[in-house]
């Protein structure tokens, strides 16, 4: 899987807040398809258009995610805004993804 890069967002006026966030998966593993399905789910219900998404292949990359200080995959980074955190994981557990992501008072 080639690294994807995602920006969505509209305009200035139409998002205030854009999450940054970088997805490390390996390959076309399961847990790795189940993070990217999951996540975009998040994304979709909750930030809409609010967010820009970097995927890295660590089995194309990997010297990219050791400089990064990635060992297991799936792991989601959230860039901005700050704090920044860190998932590991499939992204299965929402209301911990909600939480790293500060979306804690979204949870529906």
């Amino acid at each position: 899987m080639a690294r994807a890069r995602r920006k969505i967002a509209k305009s200035p006026a139409a998002a205030a807040t854009v999450v940054v966030m970088r997805l490390y998966i390996a390959g076309s593993a399961a847990n790795s398809i189940k993070a990217v399905a999951n996540l975009e789910a998040i994304c979709r219900e909750h930030l809409k258009e609010a967010f820009t998404l970097e995927i890295v292949d660590v089995m194309e990359h990997p010297l990219r995610a050791l400089a990064d200080g990635v060992l297991v995959t799936p792991s989601l980074a959230k860039l901005s805004p700050a704090p920044a955190a860190t998932v590991v994981g499939n992204l299965s557990d929402k209301s911990s993804l909600l939480l790293a992501l500060g979306l804690k008072g979204h949870a529906k």
